[in-house]
């Protein structure tokens, strides 16, 4: 169970009382989450999921980053951009982020070069496979992505070799691709699968026994781009699939059977809403206790810097770092409509008695879509997609019905 940390707003309603100025920069300081909390916070979460780490072994231009891009759906220039140095000769690229990873890819860089040290990329994967003294055995498996079209493979078949010898439980995969390069020559589109070309089954044949024993399962795939014309792009998904979940413990097939069916996406942004929420309520009731102030448009500008740094925290909980007019250019960006709604707040604060309660929980309301759909927003991101403004205000419509008087804000929390 994650805990998370507690806001105190009474030094908030303090301040307000008071008159003390300036008012938004003390508001601020009193909402600054801790960068160490934050990670805290992650680290905890982490800890609760099945996270797989693949080891990738080929050559450059193999179908790595390709496979890759099958399994999460992201873009290939996300995943170059992702990668990250991990050793002198191996790469990192976590899914969906750093903070909390479902996937791990490690890929050999650079494996096949003519003078690449053979030696010391061995002794690198070695310690990534030896079990974290911290952290114990976690999930591991080993994909020798091989093209259909490649026989010079003598160093990856040595590595392959050394780590099975060393390592003999540790899962592998033969995944075997590019399989539309030994297509006859009149072939454009993918034949149902399995594909049943005789030359492309005799050099599939031939690989296995050239890298025998030292693979559990094998697989044909052949991933492509939408421009090369082949349908589906991801041909042997759905094989790939099947040959992991094999290979893989319970808890971590289960992650990978959800990701392939796109349930994990809706799982992993659950997690990182649930932290979210708990930053989102306490802005909400801050939002409500300054809306409560009886003047129209007094507290606009505090509100304002009140969401603007809501918008930038819930952005560094996704692994966004926005300065602060960043953070507001993300609140132009997705609030639109609602502004209107903020203005009406204020001006229904002209009716005696009835203005100040009202405005107050519409503050809050409004501050708590807004973190809904920025929660959205920064997801897409995370996921390597581009935001889907409808989608944003779909989630901050349905936050702003659910939440427009104080019993719907309670019952979110």
């Amino acid at each position: 169970m994650v805990s998370f940390p507690q806001i105190n707003l009474d030094p908030l309603r303090r301040l307000w009382d008071s008159g003390t100025a300036p008012v938004s920069q003390a508001l601020l300081k009193h909402l600054t989450v801790d960068e160490g909390e934050i990670r805290a916070i992650l680290a905890e979460a982490r800890a609760q999921l099945p996270t797989t780490e693949a080891l990738l072994l080929g050559k450059p231009q193999a179908g790595k980053s390709s496979l890759i891009r099958g399994l999460t759906g992201v873009s290939a220039e996300i995943i170059g951009q992702g990668f990250r140095p991990h050793t002198q000769h191996t790469q990192r690229y976590a899914y969906p982020s750093a903070d909390l990873p479902l996937l791990i890819f490690t890929d050999t860089v650079g494996l096949g070069d003519i003078g690449k040290p053979t030696a010391e990329l061995l002794t690198e994967l070695t310690q990534d496979l030896d079990p974290d003294p911290e952290t114990g055995v976690k999930a591991q498996i080993l994909v020798l992505v091989v093209k259909i079209t490649d026989f010079a493979t003598g160093s990856l078949r040595e590595i392959a070799r050394q780590l099975k010898s060393q390592y003999p439980h540790l899962p592998c995969l033969l995944a075997v691709t590019c399989l539309h390069e030994v297509y006859p020559r009149l072939e454009t589109e993918h034949p149902p699968y399995p594909p049943e070309f005789p030359d492309l089954l005799r050099a599939f044949e031939q690989i296995k026994t050239d890298f025998a024993p030292h693979w559990d399962e094998a697989v044909l795939l052949d991933f492509t781009l939408e421009e090369d014309g082949f349908n589906p792009v991801f041909y042997g998904l759905e094989a790939l699939g099947e040959k992991l979940t094999a290979l893989l413990p319970e808890a971590e097939a289960r992650a990978i059977h959800q990701l392939l069916e796109g349930e994990t996406e809706k799982r992993l942004g659950g997690l990182y809403r649930d932290v979210a929420r708990r930053y989102i309520l306490a802005f909400s009731i801050a939002a409500a206790t300054l809306a409560a102030a009886p003047l129209p448009f007094a507290t606009m500008p505090v509100l304002t810097a009140l969401q603007v740094s809501l918008v930038g925290l819930l952005g560094q909980l996704y692994g966004q770092t926005l300065s602060p007019s960043q953070a507001g250019g993300v609140v132009s960006a997705i609030a639109g409509g609602f502004l209107a709604q903020a203005v009406g707040r204020e001006l229904v604060k002209f009716v005696p008695g009835f203005g100040s309660a009202l405005a107050a929980s519409w503050a809050a309301a409004y501050t708590w879509s807004l973190g809904e759909g920025a929660c959205v927003y920064f997801g897409d991101l995370m996921g390597g997609k581009k935001p889907d403004l409808k989608k944003i205000r779909a989630a901050m419509e349905q936050s702003w019905r659910r939440n427009h008087s104080a019993e719907g804000l309670e019952k979110s929390g």
